[in-house]
């Protein structure tokens, strides 16, 4: 079931009218105790996600690093990021830029990334985005999300953290499988979403702008060490007083393992 507020506001198209909007019961108080318990621990995220992955060369070139982070968010799909971090450091010792990725072959690319999730297919959509980029963009990514969106392999969440955090401008929220699990659990969509891009347009419905680039890295290393998706830690969780998820599973009564008892008669002929 939702909780939820409605939020008023001064109108500034229309002064002396309050405009309203939806947004979720308690949401700043769970924002701020996720940041506390995100302050007390280190994620993968924190050490191996897209956007701490660099080159391991000791200067760069701009379009490089981009490139590097595009590629990165492309293997990052369906795969944890200790494996994409080790699928990109082998990548960058070819080096990871757009001339050696088209001279490289595709089986060659396919066994530097492997065992990221389908890694033949990410090695098909790497040279031919690279093909692209080489061609359309000057070995360089788009700067808006309609042609990111186009290239092959990437798509809406790994669009809008590129544009995050190759180019820093922040222009949507990235929603992943963690950010799409947690606004669930959390009860910050009007309704159960069935999709991380249905998610991401109800949360930039009402979260303000300025928090939309610190949600992403929040509520990934807070799914991967506390709100799991299968054994979530909600007695460990500061938010499970004030989180639905929370309180259903503080309120299950706690399974006990019955003991095996046995019986021994003392007359043999008892049970026959």
């Amino acid at each position: 079931m939702k909780t939820s507020g409605i939020k008023c506001e001064p109108s500034e198209e229309e002064p002396g009218l309050k405009k309203c909007k939806w947004e979720p019961a308690n949401w700043k108080e769970h924002f701020e105790l996720i940041k506390q318990m995100r302050s007390g621990f280190s994620a993968p995220v924190d050490s191996m996600g897209c956007d701490t992955l660099s080159s391991i060369d000791a200067v760069i070139e701009p379009r490089t690093r981009r490139y590097q982070c595009l590629i990165a968010l492309m293997l990052s799909s369906q795969t944890k990021d200790e494996i994409t971090a080790r699928a990109v450091i082998e990548l960058q010792k070819l080096p990871l830029d757009v001339d050696t990725i088209l001279q490289t072959d595709e089986e060659k690319i396919a066994s530097a990334i492997y065992p990221a999730g389908f890694y033949r297919r990410k090695a098909q959509y790497i040279k031919k985005t690279t093909q692209i980029l080489k061609e359309k963009y000057d070995s360089d990514i788009p700067d808006n999300i309609d042609e990111l969106c186009k290239l092959p392999g990437v798509g809406p969440k790994m669009a809008y953290l590129a544009m995050s955090c190759a180019w820093k401008k922040t222009v949507g929220i990235g929603v992943d499988t963690h950010v799409h699990r947690i606004s669930n659990r959390l009860g910050w969509t009007k309704k159960e979403t069935k999709t991380p891009e249905q998610t991401r347009k109800e949360l930039e419905e009402w979260m303000p702008e300025s928090l939309w680039y610190e949600v992403n890295h929040l509520l990934v290393g807070f799914g991967q060490e506390i709100c799991r998706p299968v054994g979530p830690k909600c007695a460990n969780c500061l938010c499970k007083d004030l989180c639905p998820t929370g309180k259903e599973s503080s309120a299950k009564p706690k399974k006990t393992k019955r003991k095996a008892v046995k019986i021994e008669f003392e007359n043999e002929n008892y049970c026959k």
